[in-house]
């Protein structure tokens, strides 16, 4: 069973990461570490650090705002790349790309 889940972990990742612009794509557990990942080290540790930190916070400021309300995904632009958080119970998954305009 945890191998069928997995192999469609990676299935789902690879079509992710074949999306026209898609930079990297990083999976994080709910320690804030990182366990998957098509970028190298470096950075692969930056974003899932930081990330995990802003979907964090996201996630407190939504359940104040409503407390039976969860934050369900987060969109981050900037000039160079567009990051998207998707949280789950045990894990994270952020992708990277390049904006198109």
């Amino acid at each position: 069973m945890i191998f069928l889940q997995s192999q469609e972990v990676e299935e789902t990742l690879k079509r992710i990461q074949s999306h026209k612009g898609v930079v990297g794509t990083i999976v994080v557990n709910n320690e804030g570490i990182p366990v998957k990942s098509t970028l190298d080290n470096t950075t692969t540790v930056q974003y899932a650090g930081l990330m995990s930190q802003l979907a964090d916070k996201a996630r407190s400021v939504v359940r104040d705002l409503d407390p039976s309300n969860d934050m369900t995904f987060l969109r981050v632009r900037s000039k160079k790349h567009e990051i998207m958080v998707a949280p789950d119970k045990d894990f994270i998954l952020i992708v990277i790309q390049n904006p198109t305009d």
